[in-house]
């Protein structure tokens, strides 16, 4: 199968987009903010088989770039999705989100309820901004291991950086992510991404002290969701998401936050139970 690629203009922004396979519409939502699609590929697009799914590069991340002065906070994010999906011609969507992606899912799902038909949560983002900085406090102590210190020293005093540039940029990147990965060996196996700053910051300052909890437990529409049980990101929070939900929660036991990285065969086959295929 071969992606089209295309920008559409949506609320004055021109937003990247990717589509890949045929049969029911699913929308996909990377994670960040402030990142891009590329870095759940090839992993997602397994997922292509009986579906057609549609990737974009929210406002202010990869190939999606917006001036200085663009806002950038969660309303717009939402204002984007609903866009696409009249530009799409999809009535109600069909959500995957990965990550900020499953929280940005889950925003919409509470603004335009009538526009979601089901809803797949991998790694959500935590629904109150104390999950989110138990979070925070539970990456920074996984960046500090020692055995993670002692690669960046090495790493350092290694020339690598003058000798093959590329070689060392590709090592840095495998080092910052390595607290999301039960095994950071397979961290090699991560597309690398770059989250731009500025808008990262635009939606968590947007969002402040937010508690989503009331507002999900309204959502009514089919939903999964899927967590590794060694991910940094407090498996407490998706555990309240799938009970306000009503939906199951699976449970990835060899993964952390990536587990389309770190149990892939198992993570395409419980999605492909779930997502809407061509029969």
């Amino acid at each position: 199968m071969q992606p089209i690629t295309e920008y559409l203009e949506v609320n004055g922004v021109n937003l990247f987009t990717r589509t890949i396979g045929e049969g029911p519409d699913v929308v996909v939502l990377h994670g960040g903010p402030g990142a891009h699609h590329d870095y759940l590929l090839p992993y997602f697009d397994h997922l292509a088989s009986g579906r057609r799914l549609r990737y974009y590069d929210q406002r202010g991340g990869g190939r999606s770039p917006i001036g200085r002065h663009v806002p950038a906070g969660w309303r717009e994010h939402v204002a984007d999705l609903r866009g696409l999906l009249e530009e799409w011609d999809i009535a109600r969507a069909t959500l995957l989100g990965f990550s900020w992606g499953g929280l940005l899912a889950l925003l919409f799902a509470i603004s335009h309820p009538d526009r979601v038909g089901r809803l797949a949560l991998v790694s959500p983002a935590a629904p109150t901004a104390e999950g989110r900085k138990e979070f925070e406090r539970r990456f920074s102590e996984r960046a500090s291991d020692p055995a993670i210190l002692s690669a960046r020293d090495e790493l350092a005093r290694s020339g690598l950086r003058e000798r093959d540039p590329e070689a060392y940029a590709r090592r840095l990147f495998e080092l910052a992510v390595a607290p999301y990965f039960r095994d950071p060996a397979r961290t090699r196996l991560l597309t690398p991404f770059r989250v731009t700053g500025r808008i990262q910051q635009a939606v968590w300052d947007s969002l402040g002290a937010y508690d989503l909890r009331h507002q999900i437990g309204h959502i009514r529409v089919p939903a999964i969701v899927l967590h590794g049980r060694h991910d940094p990101m407090p498996l407490a929070g998706s555990q309240e998401i799938a009970r306000l939900l009503g939906a199951p929660l699976v449970i990835f036991e060899q993964s952390g936050h990536v587990p389309y990285v770190e149990e892939p065969e198992r993570f395409t086959a419980v999605l492909d139970q779930f997502l809407p295929r061509r029969s």
